[in-house]
């Protein structure tokens, strides 16, 4: 979570030197690399941890939240014997 903070933190700086300068300033592009870093190395912390076992993907379920139920599901409609008319 620290790590998320300082990227925005980060991005937030370069946008501050971005609207402050009309050229772009060295102090804004220091701040986009070390975003840009931040983000490469969080990417990787991310795969060590999931290849460690720290982590687990937890799946997703679409457009069902925790409190509705998941959908039934429809059985296929088994074919009626045909009727005498004797």
């Amino acid at each position: 979570m620290l790590v998320l903070l300082a990227i925005i933190g980060n991005l937030g700086s370069a946008l501050y030197y971005l609207l402050k300068g009309r050229d772009h300033s060295p102090r804004m592009v220091k701040a986009l690399t070390i975003r840009i870093s931040l983000s490469i190395a969080l990417f990787f912390l991310l795969i060590l941890a999931y290849g460690f076992g720290l982590i687990q993907p937890h799946g997703l379920r679409l457009g069902f939240g925790p409190k509705s139920p998941a959908p039934a599901t429809r059985q296929p409609a088994s074919p009626e014997p045909p009727q005498d008319s004797h």
